[in-house]
């Protein structure tokens, strides 16, 4: 591995980066490659991984000896009493409590915390005790010394209970929080879980274009921006260049990336751009493999979540995290809708698809009948999905599809995709489609093809369910819908 300078570096025997267990297994990503030829000129460095500064974290002050210490973060309340004051410092790691008895002569370090104001960033040294009678972390920091780094603006602009609205235009300080701080970190760990399961299973991450020529689903939602002297369309999905990967060979790809949906919905679940997490595999045998293998990749995901951050968000949520047992329930698509009606809901659509209440009855079915957060609904009308979607033999009507729908929301589509391209045509001309205007999509299939399938999800819609979240605004690092742009 070459890094700047052009040299070598291997990782310390049995050090490794971790985030979590399944971490350990997911350690060198290029533990098989041949070991680099070195130079006399170009020795090899070891290096052990670890921090890039002697910064201490407030998570590492339980462990860290009573003495002289500095830490550095940002102000979250001061109480500035008349014989001592008391600061909670915050970093992203915790809280800790900071002690300044004052003095009757003249006080600098006393002037300087009774001009903070939250939000103020700074670095503190002083002496680290050890204390049980603290409540914040049975420890404490008697102040020696300030250095402000970056001194805030003493009124804030947002409160614990402005609008969601509101807090989004201030973002930057909405995220000071410790519950939206773990929120993020339950983020990495579950988007680095998932990779681990794939990459340990030979996947290949794969990032596809986001400027299109043409439509990746339907021209409906569908940004269009000028482009030089002609027209092109931010990516809905990486579905077309998944599916070249499996003419490419690949075999099995995956992306955790942006797409784009110009959707005018105001719901608490959809957003004009988000992350999805896409897989796509080769050599299956029907949209059953796709499911086994997503339902795997829950799992590991939601073990490494509960295994790292289970308490904290027991804590700060209030939710149990539940890892689901394997496998999810199936239920075709015909068989939820009869189940909903007989629970006094009878789904109000045209079409034979499924309306958020339906999705939420099945959910609650699914819950209390068969002891499962998640459902798999199966065996989608054609009429109602895409062309590639491949169709049972048996019966045309019906795709290789299935929607995964948990605590009552959906959170992905996926399916076998029609890999003959005479068949892909004629599907493609019966939804309306012109093949010509598919022209570089269906040179993957007339050039050879496996067997394929595979499914997108949202990460965010993931986190709201996970944490019990109301909104996709909550759990965005920075939310985009209809009338949201900024910041």
């Amino acid at each position: 591995m070459l890094i700047p300078g052009g040299a070598w570096f291997r990782y310390a025997d049995g050090v490794g980066y971790s985030t979590s267990g399944l971490s350990r297994r997911c350690r060198l990503l290029n533990q098989r490659l041949p070991p680099p030829t070195v130079s006399a000129t170009q020795p090899a460095i070891k290096v052990k991984l670890g921090t890039v500064t002697n910064r201490i974290l407030i998570a590492d002050l339980p462990t860290t000896p009573e003495g002289p210490v500095s830490v550095s973060g940002w102000v979250d309340t001061v109480r500035d009493q008349k014989k001592v004051q008391f600061v909670v410092r915050r970093d992203e790691s915790g809280a800790v409590q900071l002690v300044h008895p004052r003095s009757e002569e003249t006080d600098p370090i006393a002037e300087t915390i009774s001009g903070l104001a939250a939000g103020t960033f700074l670095t503190v040294t002083g002496e680290l005790k050890l204390d049980e009678r603290v409540k914040l972390g049975g420890l404490e920091i008697k102040v020696a010394d300030i250095v402000v780094a970056g001194a805030a603006i003493a009124e804030t602009p947002i409160a614990d209970d402005t609008s969601i609205d509101k807090r989004l235009d201030w973002r930057f300080i909405d995220l000071r929080t410790a519950r939206n701080n773990l929120m993020f970190r339950v983020q990495t760990t579950m988007e680095h879980a998932m990779r681990c399961y794939w990459i340990e299973r030979g996947y290949i991450e794969i990032h596809t274009p986001k400027l299109m020529a043409s439509a990746s689903e339907s021209h409906a939602e569908l940004f269009q921006l000028e482009y030089f002297e002609t027209t092109a369309y931010l990516a809905q999905s990486p579905q077309f260049y998944k599916q070249m990967a499996q003419s490419a060979g690949f075999g099995k790809v995956f992306e955790i990336g942006p797409v784009f949906r110009a959707d005018p919905s105001f719901t608490s679940r959809h957003a004009t751009e988000f992350i999805s997490v896409d897989a796509e595999l080769s050599w299956i045998d029907s949209h059953e493999d796709v499911m086994k293998m997503q339902e795997e990749l829950l799992v590991a995901a939601l073990s490494a979540v509960k295994d790292k951050h289970g308490d904290a968000i027991k804590e700060l949520f209030d939710v149990n995290l539940t890892v689901p047992s394997i496998p999810f329930p199936r239920i075709p698509l015909a068989e939820a809708k009869r189940i909903v009606a007989e629970r006094g809901y009878e789904v109000p659509r045209d079409d034979e698809d499924m309306d958020p209440e339906g999705e939420r009855q099945i959910a609650a079915y699914a819950a209390e009948e068969l002891g499962h957060e998640f459902v798999f609904l199966t065996d989608y009308a054609a009429n109602i999905r895409p062309f590639y979607h491949m169709r049972h033999d048996d019966n045309p009507a019906l795709t290789k599809s299935y929607d995964l729908i948990w605590n009552g929301t959906e959170i992905t589509t996926g399916a076998q995709r029609e890999h003959r391209i005479d068949v892909l045509e004629a599907q493609a001309r019966e939804k309306g489609l012109d093949p010509e205007g598919l022209g570089f999509y269906l040179d993957f299939f007339r050039y050879g093809v496996p067997p394929h399938g595979g499914f997108g999800m949202g990460l965010s819609r993931m986190l709201m369910l996970l944490l019990h979240q109301p909104n996709l605004r909550e759990v965005s690092f920075l939310f985009r819908g209809p009338n949201r742009l900024t910041p």
